[in-house]
């Protein structure tokens, strides 16, 4: 039996025990650290943490160590082109990223269940972002479920609601403030 994406997704680098010992388990984990020498070991952590709290966990462009962890399915930055053959035979699901209407289509042959557009919203990593317009344009105009990331947080969250979306990916929300004061946290149905 097939599971469900959940509608809210958190990426992370390292293990958060506030993440995860929240009870909502309509809530994804992404493992994304590229760089970290303990990597593997950080993920198997993460792994056992997700196992024991029924959320779902995707890892990022490692299909080996998904495979180790019985990690849900993975998740193919927009930097990543290459297709991955036979993990619907594995019962993995794929995650993607883009950031134009030529990210998303290639997203979509590499077979994405739900891709992540992004930014949205203002960061001032990048200084450019696609408002809501373009945003609800381009999840209108392509067959996919589209997530938002990018720039959420507690001040404009609210603007989910206007879009488009199956749900919404952060990183930076999740880090700064105690779990229980999250916008995520407070707003549990939020779709």
């Amino acid at each position: 039996m097939h599971k469900l994406l959940p509608n809210i997704f958190a990426f992370l680098d390292e293990y958060d025990s506030q993440i995860l010992k929240n009870n909502n388990i309509n809530i994804g984990i992404i493992y994304r650290n590229y760089n970290a020498k303990n990597r593997e070991k950080e993920l198997i952590k993460i792994a056992s943490a997700c196992k024991k709290c029924r959320k779902q966990l995707f890892v990022s462009n490692d299909i080996r160590l998904a495979v180790k962890v019985k990690a849900e399915g993975i998740y193919i930055p927009s930097f990543n082109k290459k297709t991955y053959a036979n993990l619907e035979k594995r019962n993995m699901k794929i995650l993607g990223s883009a950031h134009s209407q030529k990210e998303i289509h290639e997203k979509i042959s590499q077979n994405c269940s739900a891709i992540f557009l992004s930014p949205i919203f203002y960061m001032e990593k990048t200084k450019k972002f696609l408002g809501l317009h373009k945003f609800n344009y381009l999840s209108h105009n392509n067959n996919a479920n589209i997530l938002a990331l990018g720039g959420i947080s507690k001040y404009n969250i609210h603007k989910l609601k206007l879009l488009n979306i199956k749900g919404y990916g952060g990183i930076r929300m999740f880090k700064k403030k105690p779990a229980f004061k999250r916008p995520v946290f407070i707003k549990n149905n939020f779709f």
